[in-house]
């Protein structure tokens, strides 16, 4: 863990990966991660672990599906937002955002169950692949 202080807007600046989040720190046992969304990402849950979100940069949309019907939550810059576990969830930012998010070390970026993920996707990591 770095002892100076890290600049987001340098590290976010550091890669172009759409949906390929990049660890900035730690906090206990906890990846505090960067990424650079456009478009739709896929619907996922994480059983076991909440997921948080800020939007550093421009606008998140995340979709629900909660035992009442699905809805959509609206994050403008500087919101945040937190998905509860269990929940199936569905990110995208229709005109592109940087996000930070904060979860358990190790979760993957498309949960524990996942719809089918796009070939230009790793699938067990959940990051773009180069082109």
């Amino acid at each position: 863990m770095s002892s100076e202080p890290i600049p987001l807007r340098k590290a976010l600046a550091s890669f172009d990966a759409l949906w390929s989040p990049r660890i900035v720190t730690h906090v206990n046992d906890y990846d505090v991660r960067i990424a650079k969304v456009e478009g739709e990402h896929v619907w996922h849950v994480h059983d076991d672990t909440d997921e948080f979100f800020l939007v550093l940069d421009g606008e998140l949309r995340i979709c629900l599906r909660e035992p009442d019907g699905q809805r959509t939550v609206l994050l403008p810059q500087g919101a945040v937002f937190t998905v509860p576990r269990g929940t199936e969830h569905k990110p995208y930012a229709p005109s592109g955002a940087a996000i930070l998010m904060f979860e358990p070390t190790g979760t993957p970026t498309v949960g524990d169950r996942h719809d089918e993920i796009p070939e230009h996707v790793d699938s067990t990591t959940g990051h773009a692949l180069s082109t």
